[in-house]
């Protein structure tokens, strides 16, 4: 919905301009967590992340920018050059992405998904951007670094093998808003923090009924009105989403449907709050699950 967003700003503003001819270039970035350059469960689409569309640059060239745009809070990224222009042999690459993800991937080329009347429209492969090391919960196959151990010195008996370590990413877990309150649970604030605005998490349309300044944190603590009771929801079902990946509703779709009862009537914000109510307290779907938390050491 954000990719699509921007896109329809963008060809709105060229149509209200009356220009002749457009080239877009629109695609998306993710923080790849285990740092295997590709797209995987555990990766995030990553917001502020400044991308740029550069041509040239072959053996012993110079690269030129054309344009460069900063990724939304569903890491979409939209961009619009006058003319009708051949990207053909351009690519599209991170410049900078946030501290905590901030060592770039490599460049991607251009997709031409159409071209008439003078407009162009190119998509590009989501791109990558990674943290400094890989994020604890990624799992491991490299055993190199483990000492080898002494043969036995009498029968070698059959022991039970351990169990694997969990990943609790991976756990299906629904915690309610009064869990993530508890002091005892703040190491589970993972991608966002209590401090982390409403409207950099949800986006303009919650930033226009909810203000710029009120935080994740506050939000928690909204009660006794539709569209209060409607964040505090929202805001658990974005934390549960992000603690993991087995909760019913998916990062993408959380803010989905806030921004869609934020834009529909009262009716439907009080639908969408009983739904996301239902989905924290683990109660959405066949099976009740339960909230995977463990106080923080």
């Amino acid at each position: 919905m954000g990719c699509i967003m921007k896109l329809f700003l963008l060809l709105t503003a060229a149509t209200a301009a009356q220009v002749n001819a457009d080239t877009l270039v629109t695609g998306a970035v993710f923080c790849d967590q285990c740092k295997d350059g590709e797209r995987s469960i555990f990766d995030y689409p990553l917001y502020g992340a400044k991308v740029a569309v550069e041509c040239g640059g072959g053996i012993g060239g110079l690269a030129r920018t054309l344009m460069e745009d900063t990724t939304n809070w569903l890491g979409c990224y939209a961009m619009r050059l006058d003319g009708s222009v051949d990207l053909s042999g351009c690519s599209a690459r991170v410049l900078q992405g946030p501290t905590a993800c901030g060592v770039t991937g490599p460049a991607r080329g251009m997709t031409l998904m159409f071209r008439m009347l003078g407009m162009a429209m190119y998509t590009v492969e989501p791109l990558l951007s990674q943290p400094q090391e890989p994020t604890w919960f990624c799992p491991r196959d490299d055993h190199s670094a483990l000492p080898s151990l002494p043969p036995p010195l009498g029968p070698a008996w059959p022991l039970p093998s351990p169990p694997p370590p969990s990943v609790p990413i991976l756990e299906a877990s629904a915690c309610p808003y009064e869990k993530w309150l508890m002091p005892e649970y703040k190491c589970y604030w993972k991608v966002v923090s209590p401090d982390t605005t409403v409207a950099l998490a949800f986006g303009p349309i919650a930033a226009e009924r909810y203000g710029i300044e009120m935080t994740l944190w506050d939000g928690l603590h909204g009660r006794g009105e539709i569209y209060h009771t409607l964040l505090r929801e929202g805001i658990t079902s974005l934390l549960n989403s992000f603690n993991s990946i087995r909760f019913s509703h998916s990062t993408v779709s959380v803010i989905d449907y806030m921004n869609q009862a934020l834009l529909d009537s009262p009716h439907q914000a009080l639908i969408t709050a009983l739904r996301f109510r239902r989905a924290n307290l683990g109660n959405y779907g066949p099976t009740n699950i339960s909230c995977n938390f463990t106080a923080c050491s």
